[in-house]
């Protein structure tokens, strides 16, 4: 599938010749991670779901203006093996990503850390089954410190006697940016549920606006011009868009195949191409 791009300066294009002339090696990727958080959609049918979004600010470098999914870049810290598990070992995460154990367990920490810092929704439990005094109390001040770098996650969960719950993620999908890029990310997205009890609640620092979309809602505003999407994340919307529910998502086991778009330029037209299989639908 080919988009026509136009946003494509000088810049890039100098990028995608170079690249292509072998005279400019491509950036590596960092490892990154998502989770499309969804809930049940009021006054729809039994199927319908909803997913949380967020509008990055205008002044961000990377995807101004675009609705996104909770995530970010991993961490050294996200690899710190005294995190509290619960679920599905980095062992079995490793065989379906398609990575090592060690890098499974930094890419399901970066998700429940990054959905948490960006969202204040939070997939991990008490160890013991019991919630340890106001849950949204401690919740914001446990955000607050993390984002401020003044306690990990790992001793966040620890101080609190919680666990990671590893067993409320589904892996989804896997996406590369493109060689030509500056800044270029290797992203895992999972699906996940709001858990009971919980609410998203922004971080202005990282959106200026959040959310509950439904998937098909998203899309048709993207295509009418209003909403911008990056095309992983309206392939993935309109693969929930096709009516399946939140247990039938989160029972799914699919083979995550890495999906990595490139740049082409030809007469002075720059395009995207995405592989037809993605189900990009704009």
């Amino acid at each position: 599938m080919r988009i026509q791009l136009d946003w494509f300066d000088e810049r890039l294009s100098e990028r995608v010749a170079a690249i292509a002339a072998g005279r400019l090696a491509p950036a590596v990727p960092r490892d990154a991670a998502t989770v499309m958080l969804l809930r049940p959609a009021p006054g729809q049918p039994a199927d319908g779901v909803e997913v949380l979004m967020l509008r990055r600010p205008a002044a961000m470098a990377f995807a101004p203006g675009a609705y996104v999914f909770p995530g970010g870049s991993v961490d050294t810290a996200d690899a710190d093996p005294r995190t509290g598990w619960a679920g599905p070992a980095p062992e079995e995460f490793a065989d379906w990503l398609g990575t090592s154990p060690s890098q499974a367990h930094a890419l399901v920490c970066a998700a429940v850390r990054e959905t948490f810092e960006e969202s204040g929704v939070l997939l991990a439990t008490p160890a013991d089954g019991t919630v340890p005094g106001p849950w949204e109390a401690f919740l914001a001040q446990d955000r607050a410190a993390l984002a401020a770098g003044r306690v990990t996650f790992a001793e966040m969960l620890s101080r609190r006697g919680l666990v990671l719950r590893a067993d409320l993620l589904t892996p989804w999908a896997r996406w590369i940016t493109p060689e030509a890029e500056p800044r270029r990310f290797d992203t895992y997205f999972f699906a996940a549920a709001l858990p009971q009890g919980q609410r998203a609640v922004g971080d202005h620092a990282e959106a200026d606006r959040i959310a509950w979309l439904r998937p098909a809602a998203a899309i048709s505003a993207a295509r009418a011009g209003a909403m911008l999407l990056l095309p992983p994340t309206a392939a993935t919307l309109n693969e929930f868009a096709a009516g399946a529910g939140i247990a039938e998502i989160l029972a799914s086991r699919r083979a995550i195949v890495p999906v990595e778009p490139r740049f082409v330029v030809e007469n002075g037209e720059a395009w995207l191409l995405v592989p037809d299989e993605t189900g990009y639908p704009l």
